[in-house]
């Protein structure tokens, strides 16, 4: 199994941690300390050794942050959280704030007192966040305190070790172009913006640059490290070798001169004595780099990682795997969806929901000749309320029994060496009522004017993202979390900069995978979510119009539940397009699929009628 169930937190546990790291700044002469859910390289997944936040509070979700003062501590949830924190952290030490609209930074300007001296570790904030930490430090009269030691490693006395997962070359039938072709790209994108060196700091943009993959942290294949580019010269790759076999070092001191990493805060100081230009991304890169480049003489040419980009518009055999993936896991989705339509009410609970969706998963694989590397991130399993808990992780002691009259949501994912997988079906369990089926049309709805959408090059994620939620603001209804995220190739399921979200500010490029999932959630009864990923296609002509239009590919490849669906409630397009939708499904799942679970399908990706009432 890739997943556990186990309880993974424990809230009684933050009173006296925070009074430990009450007293540890008290002797530091700190007045405060910022824990945010974050590494030194920024990414969404942390190894168990940064995973400060959630020691520190009991607070397991991907994003979030913390604020000890002497006499308050406040922890920062976004809106897909908001739920789930109540039941992780003690509120009687806590307090909940909201990420989005009152940031750490905006908070600190608007509490902490004058004089009061605030800790927090370069390594975890991005030059951006620092900037704006520092200024509303100063708007209070507060000082910002840059420390050499974490506050909360300096009282974890039993924090995990650095991971040492194995790292493997990507072959180029998976990647599509060499290492050395990317690299030298990249190289003269360096040198056009002005620098000597950038200095890549995702390992999602090290894994592509160098067609490598790693087990560093959950759920992505990454190898935690950093890498230095020149504009001329040789590259440098820090990267501690114990995690590199024969093969994948041999295949590496070709690409690049291999460090340990204890050694890039060295090799900056030398080379920022020489006066060098050295490039970071301010939405990425540590603060640490920063100070570690200006404080020594050298300059920070501010530049976007320039992986990203080319990492998020997936070439022609990166957008075939991810095709052949869907496929794979779509006869996967189908086996499940067959044998939990089997299962009576009251028999299946949401962790046996889960795992059998995982062994559909490893067992389709098997046979398919691609095994199941991962998942792509913990299944969530939500039956009844759990569903309106957006980021819901079940648990062993939240495990839930998927009743009759419920709804039942799961969201998961999946990664092969050919792509990475990400689907959402919502299902009845027995006979749902009226206000369910009414609803799940309209977040269907949503779906489905993504999936048609044309739009003009230039178009951003946030120029589009009301289309999913029209429908839904008709009836008065919305949903706390973006429509849509970027997601990799064999990489993060969640992978910028493109998104579709009220804050999406990058162009939609043709190649870019994002996902398209509306939902809604009404707290205490039940939640829906349909999520498919789609492909941005390259611009065309329509036929009589003026203007060539990109548009999206669906990839997904898994029937929507027809027990939900008020067909009378969708428009002649949005019908005749999930007809097609379906029909599609059978035709590339089915001959995947025998015996009962193809009778399924078969069934399941029927043709609708068209409901008597006229379609608008």
């Amino acid at each position: 199994m890739f997943q556990s169930f186990d309880v993974s937190s424990d809230p009684s546990q933050g009173p006296a941690r925070v009074a430990r790291l009450r007293a540890y700044l008290a002797e530091k002469g700190l007045d405060g300390f910022l824990v945010p859910r974050a590494d030194e390289h920024q990414g969404e997944y942390v190894a168990a050794r940064s995973e400060r936040l959630q020691w520190l509070t009991g607070f397991t979700g991907s994003a979030g942050a913390a604020i000890v003062l002497p006499d308050s501590a406040h922890v920062f949830v976004d809106g897909r959280y908001a739920l789930q924190v109540r039941g992780q952290v003690d509120g009687a030490t806590f307090t909940v704030e909201n990420l989005v609209d009152t940031p750490p930074a905006k908070w600190i300007g608007e509490n902490v007192a004058a004089g009061a001296r605030l800790g927090f570790d370069p390594w975890l904030h991005t030059i951006g966040e620092a900037k704006a930490l520092r200024a509303a430090a100063e708007t209070c009269g507060a000082e910002l305190v840059a420390l050499d030691t974490n506050a909360v490693d300096a009282i974890w006395t039993d924090q995990p070790d650095a991971p040492l997962g194995r790292v493997e070359i990507h072959d180029l039938a998976h990647a599509g172009e060499l290492a050395k072709d990317k690299l030298a790209r990249m190289a003269d994108m360096v040198h056009d913006a002005g620098a000597d060196h950038c200095v890549l700091t995702d390992p999602s943009s090290v894994a592509w640059a160098f067609n490598i993959r790693g087990s560093d942290v959950p759920h992505t294949p990454l190898a935690l490290g950093f890498a230095v580019l020149a504009a001329k010269g040789e590259h440098l790759l820090f990267m501690d070798k114990r995690k590199l076999p024969r093969e994948t070092e041999a295949y590496l001191t070709q690409l690049a001169d291999l460090r340990a990493p204890g050694m890039l805060d060295d090799e900056l100081v030398r080379r920022a004595r020489t006066g060098a230009k050295i490039a970071l991304d301010p939405a990425l890169a540590a603060e640490r780099l920063r100070m570690l480049i200006e404080d020594n003489g050298g300059t920070v040419v501010s530049m976007p990682d320039p992986a990203r980009l080319p990492r998020a518009t997936k070439n022609a055999q990166e957008l075939d795997g991810s095709r052949a993936a869907h496929r794979r896991d779509g006869a996967a989705m189908a086996k499940f969806l067959d044998w939990l339509d089997g299962q009576p009410p009251g028999t299946v609970d949401e962790i046996g929901a889960a795992t059998a969706l995982e062994e559909f998963r490893a067992s389709t694989g098997e046979a398919l000749q691609m095994p199941l590397r991962d998942l792509s991130f913990d299944t969530i399993s939500g039956a009844g309320p759990d569903g309106a808990i957006i980021h819901y992780r079940v648990t062993t002691p939240t495990n839930r029994t998927l009743q009759d009259g419920e709804l039942f949501l799961i969201d998961s994912g999946a990664q092969y060496r050919d792509g990475t997988t990400d689907i959402t079906r919502t299902l009845p369990v027995g006979t749902p009522d009226a206000e369910m089926r009414r609803r799940y049309t309209l977040v269907l709805k949503g779906m489905i004017g993504i999936s048609m959408l044309r739009f003009p090059a230039g178009t951003r994620g946030a120029d589009i993202d009301a289309v999913a939620r029209l429908a839904l603001w008709k009836a008065g209804l919305d949903y706390a979390h973006g429509t849509g995220h970027g997601v990799g190739s064999y990489l993060s399921v969640h992978e910028g900069p493109q998104r579709i979200a009220k804050t999406g500010t990058e162009k939609l490029l043709a190649g870019m995978i994002l996902s398209n999932e509306p939902g809604y959630y009404k707290e205490g009864a039940y939640g829906i979510r349909l999520e498919n990923l789609i492909i941005v296609t390259e611009a065309e002509p329509v036929a009589g119009g003026d203007i060539a239009m990109h548009g999206f590919e669906t990839l997904t490849l898994a029937p929507f539940d027809r027990r939900l669906i008020a067909t009378e409630l969708l428009t002649r397009e949005e019908f005749d397009w999930l007809n097609a939708y379906h029909a599609r499904v059978l035709a590339e799942i089915g001959p995947l699929l025998s015996g009962a679970d193809r009778d399924w399908l078969e069934r399941a990706a029927a043709p609708f009628e068209a409901h008597h009432h006229p379609i608008r």
